[in-house]
């Protein structure tokens, strides 16, 4: 995968390429991601600095829980270091023993209804550094946990910029899924997706679902995870979500977009701030039909561009 490039046009309308960095110390790296995980990483927060006990003796750098109810390990590292993914395996095991503390810990920071919707299957470590190795960038697809590579530059002005190099494809662990036997798994193929289409809907909705998919999946690594109730179309953070109603012949589409940025259309774009609803997103697009999807074209381009 290329280089990030980022430029700065200069007083006479040149372009000047801003040569990125390494902080100072991993703390400064660590608190400035944990000020704004939800943001970034599509993380809440949960701790920081967590020990994890006389048998595995270490200290995890920060705990969260993603937007799809995912336990996450986060782990900083300066520069690269050949030991992070060792580390990051090590601690996702020894979250998969301490389920009961960790749901007391997301308990009291998030409250109890957040412990109903935490998906063990999908356990995950992201691991932030300034580089990887070629053989961390293999070995992450040997792991059979999910841990995601990210590579960070600080540049001049305060800029922090956060690259996804590598995700492994790990299958949902064994065990259960959600306290509410809501079972989460990761969806590779369209037809594994299709699943997803509530059984009694129409062909011209499943038709529809089909070319959407494409869609959303045409903006390069884009990560599908089918959920119990919608699925996430992921490049960091959740990008889209998608929800069926067949009984009306609508699939829903909820984009991490600012509602502000759009002209809103009533039957077609709804605001969603401070209406609960599930998955993930602002903008709520409402799809019955191959000119509602080509007309949402432009709204989904705005919210994977935005990754």
């Amino acid at each position: 995968m290329a280089d990030l490039m980022m430029f700065r046009q200069d007083a006479n309308g040149r372009n000047v390429e801003l040569r990125g960095s390494t902080v100072a110390l991993e703390a400064e790296l660590q608190r400035r991601v944990e000020g704004n995980m939800e943001m970034m990483l599509g993380i809440r927060f949960l701790a920081s600095e967590y020990p994890t006990g006389p048998w595995h003796r270490g200290r995890i750098d920060t705990l969260g829980l993603d937007e799809n109810g995912a336990p996450v390990v986060v782990e900083y590292k300066k520069t690269a270091d050949s030991g992070v993914l060792p580390q990051a395996a090590s601690y996702l095991s020894w979250l998969c023993t301490a389920r009961h503390e960790f749901e007391a810990l997301v308990k009291e920071r998030l409250g109890s209804e957040a412990v109903e919707e935490i998906d063990w299957r999908n356990a995950r470590a992201v691991c932030i550094a300034g580089d990887f190795s070629r053989h961390d960038r293999v070995a992450v697809y040997e792991n059979r946990r999910r841990i995601d590579l990210v590579r960070y530059r600080v540049f001049d002005g305060g800029l922090l910029s956060l690259l996804l190099i590598e995700s492994s494809p790990a299958s949902p662990s064994p065990g259960p899924a959600r306290r509410r036997s809501r079972v989460g798994q990761s969806a590779g193929l369209v037809g594994e997706r299709s699943r997803a289409v509530p059984d009694g809907a129409p062909e011209g909705l499943r038709d529809l679902y089909g070319e959407l998919d494409e869609a959303l999946t045409a903006w390069g690594e884009v990560e599908v995870a089918q959920l119990a109730h919608y699925i996430a179309y992921r490049r960091m953070v959740n990008r889209a979500s998608v929800l069926f109603r067949p009984s009306y012949g609508v699939i829903l589409v909820y984009l991490t977009l600012d509602p502000d940025t759009v002209e809103l259309e009533e039957g077609f774009t709804r605001d969603m701030r401070g209406i609960g609803h599930l998955g993930t997103g602002d903008l709520e697009v409402r799809l019955s039909s191959a000119a509602d999807l080509d007309k949402a074209g432009p709204l989904i381009r705005r919210a994977f561009e935005a990754a």
